[in-house]
This record gives C-alpha cells, sequence and structure tokens, in this order.
C-alpha cells in the first residue's frame, strides 16, 4: 500500500508519525526494547500529548532477528497466527551506556542489529563485518489515512545491484524489484498479478531475507514506492517482521524453513507421471481405462491416475460420493486400477453445495461458516447455494476428516486439494479468528487437514497432497500445482517464473498442467511443455476441457512423453536424494538459478531456465521452432542427452527438436542414474550407474543413492568408487570415457581418466 505523493509528500488525508528521537533503551535477558519519541525532545513538556513508538528486538533462533513496531498495544490479538520454531538462540545484547558511539547492539548469532540511540533513527543489520539492509529516518511509520483507519509500515534498505525473489507462487516478472504486491489469496489463474499462494517472504540476493509474520494482508511495494527500500505494511497498530541471515540464498530458506516449516517427505510413486480424466470433459469407467491402457500399449509408464470434479455428480460439490451413472463400483475400480500398479487421487475442495447431502448435516451441526447473524454465509459463484466447512472448528475438522477416511478407505490414495482462495471476510468464524487474518490463513487449515489424515491412515512419508492454495507455512503439505494457466508458450513461461518464486519462497516440490488447462494446446506447446513439465518435480497430465493423452495431439507427442517419462524415472536414484534433502534442509529441488550462482551476476535475472539439484541445468524450449537461449555459468558444461560440452560464463543460442532441450550436467559432478525407467519405486541403488562428469583433480564426494552410499575420489587420473550398504552390482561411467561394472558385493572400482 502506498502513502506517499512523491518523495515529500503525503497522500491526501495520510499522516504519519515517524520515530525521531530515542526516548529510552530497555535491556532484557534475550531482549531489547528502544521507545522512540516521534518529535524531537528538547524540554520535559515534548512527552505530553506525543506519541510514542516502541520497538522491539528478540530472537527464535540463530541468524534470525525478530522486529516488533508498536503504536497502542491494547488491541486483542484474535488470531490466527503463524506457527513457528523456536529454538535456543546465541543472543547477546549491548546497552547504549556501554557503547562510546551510542549504539545499541542485539546479536543472535551471526546477525546484529545495531541501532542508534543518537540522532536520526537508523537501525543497521550487520553479519560477517557486512551491513546487509538497513531502517533508517524515513523506514518506520505509524500511518493514519483519510478514513481514519491505521496502519504500520517498515521499509528497509536495497543496495545497488540488490535483487528481490519470492513473495509466493507469482506469474509475473521473477525479480520483484518495482513491483507492488499484495499478499492476498485469490483464484485469478496464472496470467493476473493475482496469486494462489501468498507468502510475505521475500529473498534478497544480499545475503538475507525477510519474513512478515501477519497472516492476513501484507502490502510490498519492492523498490516502488521508494526505489531505494522494500516497504511492508500492515493494518493496525503493530508490525512484526524477521530479518534472516543467509550468507546464500540455500542458507536463507535453510533458516526460514526451519522457522516456519520443512516440507513432508514425498512417497517415491508421486515422482512418476500423473494422469487426469481433465475436467469438464465426458468420462468413465470405460473412458478411464482406454487411457490407462492406451498408456501401457505405448510404453507410457503411468504411476498415479486422478478423478477430477466430476467424479461427483454434478451440483453435488463436495459430497464425497462417486456418481453412480458413470462409477457404479468405485470400490472395484480402484481395485482394478491398483492392480496396474497405479495409485489413485481423486479431487476435492472445501466448499460443500447446498444439494450436497452434507449442507444439511453440517448446517445444524454447526460446522459451515456463518454471518455474525448466524446465516450459513452462500455463494452460488462455482457450486449452487455452496457453504464454507469452518476448519478453526475441530469438530467440524474431524467430520470432514471422516468423510476422506472413507474414501482412503475404498483405494484412494492422495487427493487434490484445490480451491481454498475465495475466503470471505464477512463472516464469524467458530474460533473467533480475525476475518482479514483468517482470509490467507485458511489454506493452511485446509490442507493440513487433508494431509494429517491421509499420513494417518497411509502412514508416515505416504501422504501426498496436489494442492493449489497455500500460504506461510504450507509447504509442510506437499505437493503444490501452478493453477490455471492458458495452453500457450507465453502462458507455460508465466507458469515457470511462478515455479520459481514459490521455491524462493520455502516450498520444496512443485507441479503445473502439462499442456496449460484452459484452452487445448497445439501439439508444439504441448510437447514442449511435456520436456519441461517431466523434468519437474512432480508431472501431472491435466486440462480443463480436453484430454491430456498424449496421442490426442500427434504420434510424435507419444515419442516424447516415453522419451522424458522414462528419462525422468531413470533419474529418480538423484530426484529421491533431491526430495530428501528438501524434507531435511527446506532446499527445494527445482532452484532458481541464482539459489546455485549467487555470486554470479549474470544469473540473478535468469527466470526461463532453472536447476533441477545441484547439478543439472533445465531450460524448458518455448518456441515451436525450437530456439532457445541458454546461460551456463562459469565451468564446463556436459549435455545430458548428448554428451556435448560447453564452457560458461556465457549464453548460448540453441536449436531443439521435439525430442531434445537443454539438460546440462554442471561439472564435478556424479549423476547416479537408475537401471529401471518403467517405475518411479524401485531399488534405486540395484544395478545404479554413476555417471562422473569433468571430475575436478582432489575430488571427494559422497553420494546417497537409497540405503547405500558411494565415495568418489580423484587423485590426478586415478578414480576411486567405493559402494556402502549395498550388494547389487554397480556401474561407473566416466563422460566420454571408459565404464567399470562392480558384481554384487564388489564394493571398490578404479578407473583411470584419459583411457
Amino acid at each position: 500500500m502506498k502513502f506517499t505523493d512523491g518523495y515529500w509528500q503525503h497522500l491526501p488525508g495520510v499522516t504519519v508519525l515517524r520515530p525521531r528521537e530515542i526516548a529510552d533503551v530497555v535491556v532484557g535477558e534475550e531482549s531489547l526494547t528502544v521507545y522512540a519519541s516521534t518529535v524531537p525532545l528538547t524540554s520535559r513538556g515534548d512527552t505530553l500529548n506525543k506519541a510514542l513508538v516502541t520497538v522491539s528486538f528478540h530472537s527464535p533462533m540463530d541468524d534470525v532477528i525478530g522486529v516488533r513496531i508498536e503504536h497502542h498495544r491494547g488491541g486483542v490479538d484474535r488470531g490466527p497466527a503463524f506457527a513457528l520454531t523456536r529454538t535456543p538462540a546465541d543472543v547477546k545484547v549491548v546497552e547504549a551506556e556501554d557503547a562510546a558511539d551510542g549504539i545499541a547492539t542485539f546479536r543472535a548469532g551471526a546477525l546484529t542489529a545495531r541501532i542508534s540511540t543518537r540522532g536520526a533513527w537508523n537501525v543497521e543489520f550487520e553479519a560477517d563485518g557486512k551491513v546487509l539492509t538497513s531502517s533508517t529516518a524515513r523506514s518506520v511509520g505509524v500511518v493514519t489515512d483519510a478514513r481514519g483507519d491505521a496502519y504500520v509500515h517498515e521499509q528497509l534498505g536495497l543496495g545497488v545491484r540488490e535483487h528481490v525473489y519470492g513473495l509466493g507462487e507469482r506469474f509475473g516478472a521473477f525479480v520483484k524489484n518495482g513491483q507492488s504486491v499484495d499478499i492476498w489469496n485469490e483464484d485469478g489463474g496464472t496470467a493476473s498479478e493475482q496469486a494462489y499462494k501468498n507468502v510475505p517472504f521475500y529473498l534478497s540476493d544480499a545475503g538475507y531475507g525477510v519474513f512478515v509474520d501477519h497472516p492476513g494482508r501484507v502490502s510490498f511495494e519492492v523498490g516502488s514506492e521508494a526505489v531505494s527500500r522494500t516497504q511492508f505494511s500492515v493494518a493496525g497498530e503493530s508490525l512484526e517482521y524477521y530479518v534472516i541471515h543467509g550468507p546464500t540464498p540455500k542458507d536463507v530458506l535453510r533458516r526460514y524453513t526451519a522457522l516456519t516449516g520443512r516440507p513432508a517427505q514425498v512417497p517415491a510413486w508421486s515422482y512418476g507421471l500423473w494422469l487426469s480424466t481433465s475436467f469438464t470433459t465426458q468420462y468413465d469407467e470405460a473412458t478411464v481405462m482406454s487411457f490407462v491402457d492406451g498408456m501401457a500399449e505405448r510404453g507410457l509408464p503411468l504411476s498415479v491416475f486422478h478423478f477430477d470434479c466430476f467424479w461427483m455428480r454434478a451440483y453435488h460439490w463436495t459430497d464425497f460420493t462417486w456418481d453412480p451413472a458413470t462409477f457404479p463400483d468405485p470400490e472395484g475400480l480402484l481395485a482394478r486400477l491398483h492392480a496396474k500398479g497405479l495409485k489413485v487421487c481423486v479431487w476435492i475442495n472445501p466448499y460443500i453445495a447446498q444439494r450436497s447431502a452434507l449442507f444439511d448435516e453440517g448446517r445444524a451441526a454447526g460446522y459451515l461458516v456463518t454471518r455474525a447473524d448466524g446465516t450459513v454465509r452462500q455463494t452460488d459463484q462455482w457450486q449452487s447455494g455452496m457453504g464454507l466447512v469452518d476448519f478453526t472448528n475441530p469438530d467440524a475438522v474431524a467430520w470432514y476428516q471422516g468423510y476422506l477416511r472413507h474414501l482412503i478407505a475404498q483405494g484412494v490414495d492422495s487427493f487434490k486439494t484445490d480451491f481454498g482462495e475465495r475466503i470471505p471476510t464477512d463472516v464469524v468464524w467458530h474460533d473467533g479468528s480475525d476475518p482479514e487474518r483468517m482470509h490467507n490463513h485458511y489454506t493452511h487449515l485446509y490442507n493440513r487437514a487433508v494431509f494429517d489424515v491421509l499420513e494417518a491412515e497411509r502412514g508416515e512419508g505416504e501422504a501426498v497432497l496436489f494442492a493449489r492454495s497455500a500460504t506461510a507455512g504450507g509447504q509442510q503439505f506437499p505437493v503444490h500445482w501452478g493453477g490455471d494457466s492458458e495452453s500457450t508458450f507465453v502462458s507455460m513461461a508465466e507458469t515457470l517464473r511462478g515455479g520459481l518464486s514459490l521455491a524462493s519462497s520455502g516450498f520444496g516440490f512443485w507441479s503445473h498442467d502439462i499442456g496449460g488447462f484452459e484452452g487445448t494446446p497445439d501439439a508444439a506447446v504441448f510437447k514442449r511443455w511435456l520436456a519441461f513439465g517431466l523434468l519437474s518435480s512432480h508431472s501431472r497430465l491435466h486440462g480443463s476441457d480436453s484430454y491430456r493423452v498424449p496421442w490426442a495431439f500427434d504420434e510424435e507427442a507419444v515419442d516424447v512423453a516415453r522419451l522424458f517419462t522414462r528419462l525422468k524415472l531413470s533419474l529418480m536414484p538423484y530426484l529421491a536424494r533431491l526430495g530428501q534433502d528438501a524434507h531435511t534442509s527446506g532446499v527445494p529441488v527445482m532452484r532458481p538459478m541464482v539459489l546455485e550462482f549467487p555470486d554470479d551476476p549474470g544469473a540473478a535475472t535468469v527466470d526461463t531456465q532453472y536447476m533441477l539439484g545441484e547439478s543439472l541445468l533445465v531450460a524448458p524450449v518455448f518456441t515451436a521452432e525450437g530456439d532457445v537461449d541458454v546461460y551456463l555459468p562459469d565451468g564446463t558444461w556436459t549435455s545430458l542427452l548428448t554428451g556435448d560440452q560447453v564452457t560458461g560464463p556465457r549464453w548460448v543460442r540453441e536449436k531443439h527438436g521435439y525430442l531434445s532441450l537443454p539438460v546440462y550436467v554442471r561439472q564435478d559432478t556424479v549423476l547416479p542414474v537408475g537401471a529401471r525407467s518403467d517405475r518411479p519405486d524401485y531399488a534405486w541403488a540395484d544395478g545404479v550407474t554413476l555417471r562422473l562428469v569433468e571430475l575436478a583433480d582432489g575430488h571427494r564426494s559422497v553420494t546417497r543413492v537409497g540405503d547405500a552410499s558411494f565415495v568418489v575420489t580423484r587423485d590426478g587420473s586415478a578414480v576411486r568408487v567405493e559402494a556402502r550398504g549395498t550388494d547389487a552390482p554397480w556401474s561407473v561411467a566416466l563422460a566420454g570415457g571408459p565404464t567399470a561394472t562392480a558384481d554384487a558385493g564388489q564394493d571398490v572400482v578404479t578407473l583411470t581418466i584419459g583411457t
């Protein structure tokens, strides 16, 4: 939200109070509180009839400093609030009286806040002798607008060539500098400034990140209102935020996800190809089986079959009841799909249509969200007369989960948790939550309720969603997909930008509708999107009003689907380890270039390619003709598909047919490639091939493959590979060189480079 008219003036009717002079500093055992007058203090009379701004510093963990700015603190906190994980921090507080330069300091780990206690308001956040960002004389504002509404804002400084990323899954420019962004979940598709997954966290390539601890609307002005600063503001009388030190972007994400939650471990089968009925298409059991059998006949490995909305009857969403006209024997159908080695996903949402049997049931029990007068809040937008499940009511959660348990007992393995963004603010919540704060937070309660029941019924590590909406902390309930994109190359590119932004916001796994959702892609778009989708962490064929089976486009589409599905499945030893790392460290599987190359200025703004883990660079092709520009950072890069090599740093222009795209392996890489390409959930270490790509002299690494590990060392021209934890055969292949196979039980292989 903007409050100023240029640099000197405020918008009409806006008044802003700012800290002008430090009145007092109070040091606690692990906190520091600054009381700042909003006028210069020249006499005792200046303390009368004037506002005081209170700014307190605390720490939830090392290298993270929390800042709370308050005007009036007498309000009632009705919630909800983000659930943050706090661990003991190494905190040191130094009073201003102990510092000759009039500086009070608050340190947490390697991050220090230096607060000036003399002169103009100034706070510097410093690490390793470097100022990361700062709050200066015009940064903090206690605002009253023309209507009398209160806001608080902070502005943190931006440096020269500093770039800001994140703020959730946003489909506009990947670099957020110059943008105005409201954290407010909306169902707006991928072609608008709205977003399904809004996260009040931004990542800077200057060595830090900022998380605003407010679940409602947060307005960001990233180098827009004040071009040298990032402003964030919230309604009310207080604002709390956390500065998170890196120094690298990956370090920032590790700490941010330690604070807000890390992704659950996803099951191995979820990495395989998902095929959907699509949305409004006509389908029944015969249609489903024709798709499944058609995939098998064409050698297209399939892992999950998804039933979209019309597995239920029209006007009945959501009642969790199979449409008897099209699926008269759901248990038998699910058993038949399981017999073919498939998992099953079904579409659900948190809205209850008036015609659903659950509506009267939920209304009578008080499980649906109401207005202040006690009437159920209803709308005809989406489903006729629909109400909204109140997930702040524990009994409503248990009621909803009971229907999910019945579906799981029938054989359902996963749920697509659609919607969760159209959450009204003219309602009363069971637990008394503030409606404005609940608007974004609702999706968190919804996805958690579904994820928890899957985990309870299927077991830890077997629960997986296909979720559309999220906010901070939602990364704990993977997987999330990119929402309603158009079936065009432009939309394919905006989809990728959304995924890169989401990855910059702490989400470890991400997917999208291959070919786009709205409309029907032409064969060129579909085939290019296939390669992109099958080199994403999760892959789904889904659309709106047309089927997405590859043979519906052309025969080459079948070849493309076969090639890249099998390529992905052969990479499962590598992908599974990336997924485990996302679970334990919060570093995403798909990564913006800046995440892997933070010191390379050429990587800072690249948003048409990504790193799949630390070792594979993927550049989707956004043209029918196959022209693509690829940025290769410093080093030697080897094509995974052809073995050709290119040396960076530089841009290269390439041309690719539909059965190809730029997939480069980073130098000094040990890439494990599986022996199977027909399914994702196999014994990854059995018959694995370790591709050794341009290993540096002195290289030493440990590569985990399932329960096994391989220690690889290079000394001069000699390469030694030692296997641990496996009795199965395995192989080693030097890029452009010899291959050696270890028999079952053999634990050491040596090769010579150059032979």
